[in-house]
């Protein structure tokens, strides 16, 4: 066996029939909504059961830097970001649709939904920006986006999971 052998019987390229893909594909989802504007879930439970405490203050700031960070970026650099999004994209649809490489559907099916939800992201530093809400009002709309994180995650991994399903039923026909 040469070292190539080795290499790629360690490393699988075949994503869909790895668990190793769908773990990866669960963490990031359970990630992307449990940070609702780089505010950790549970802080913003803990501060809307008190709005007079130290939580509620840390979601406060929490909220402020995100919220400055996330729009200084998209000023400072977003036609960048977005000329080089497309470009990733781009190049991972053509390599895993057109050339048919597994490997490129895996990692676009995880891709383009988290640039929805970064879009969303933008979207929402812009209104909380805008509105400086405070108390419920700010509660609503971090609930409201992550709520549409969610959403946008259970479609993603709906579609991927029926994608993968769709591949390997396809590799045990050809077999």
């Amino acid at each position: 066996m040469t070292w190539n052998q080795a290499i790629f019987e360690v490393i699988n390229l075949r994503s869909f029939s790895s668990v190793w893909y769908w773990i990866v594909l669960a963490v990031t989802w359970s990630s992307v909504s449990h940070y609702v504007m780089g505010v950790p879930y549970d802080l913003i439970q803990r501060a809307r059961r008190d709005l007079s405490g130290q939580a509620y203050l840390d979601v406060l700031d929490l909220v402020r830097i995100n919220v400055n960070r996330v729009l200084h970026i998209s000023k400072t650099a977003g036609m960048v970001l977005i000329a080089f999004s497309c470009f990733v994209l781009t190049s991972l649809a053509l390599m895993g649709f057109y050339y048919d490489a597994e490997l490129a559907q895996a990692i676009f099916l995880i891709a383009l939904p988290l640039t929805g939800v970064g879009i969303l992201s933008i979207a929402t530093a812009r209104k909380l920006y805008d509105v400086d809400p405070e108390g419920e009002a700010l509660f609503k709309m971090l609930f409201r986006h992550r709520l549409w994180t969610q959403i946008i995650g259970m479609i993603a991994i709906f579609f991927t999971a029926m994608y993968g399903m769709y591949q390997n039923l396809d590799l045990i026909r050809h077999l």
